[in-house]
């Protein structure tokens, strides 16, 4: 049977592990170590409320996860607020996949932005994460631009 429950410490290893799965499975280039950063981040934004997850178990293993970084920026027509959630680190094990797992862990994260205030929820999605979000009534937006420094 599987449960669901709001991530704490004692689950980050395995959450960061499955982290670095989703970007690898993505086909993120590996060019450093992420486990110290993304340690880091979490620890930070778990205490002070501006990073949530919920998991996803089968009995004690974690099989599915979700994540949402609340930030805040000047507000605008499209969120009065300023306040937005940024939705990342959606993964199901591969033997868990099309049995409505990420869709309900979906809605327990947006049910949290909802909560902070958010007036929208962002995310870049894999192209087998579009489908999910579509249906969930995500719509995309093409102007989506990134400069790396």
């Amino acid at each position: 049977m599987i449960t669901y429950k709001r991530l704490t410490e004692k689950e980050l290893d395995v959450f960061i592990k499955m982290r670095i799965d989703q970007l690898r499975e993505e086909g993120a280039k590996e060019d450093t170590d992420l486990r110290p950063a993304l340690r880091d981040y979490y620890d930070r934004h778990m205490k002070d409320g501006t990073f949530v997850s919920w998991i996803a178990l089968d009995g004690e293993r974690i099989i599915g996860t979700s994540g949402m970084s609340f930030v805040e920026k000047p507000p605008y027509f499209g969120c009065p607020s300023g306040k937005l959630g940024l939705l990342s680190s959606m993964y199901t094990n591969k033997e868990y996949r099309r049995q409505g797992i990420a869709k309900e862990l979906l809605s327990r994260v947006v049910e949290e932005a909802r909560k902070y205030g958010c007036g929208t929820i962002q995310i870049t999605a894999s192209d087998m994460g579009v489908l999910l979000y579509t249906d969930f009534g995500f719509v995309k937006n093409n102007n989506f631009m990134q400069f790396k420094l």
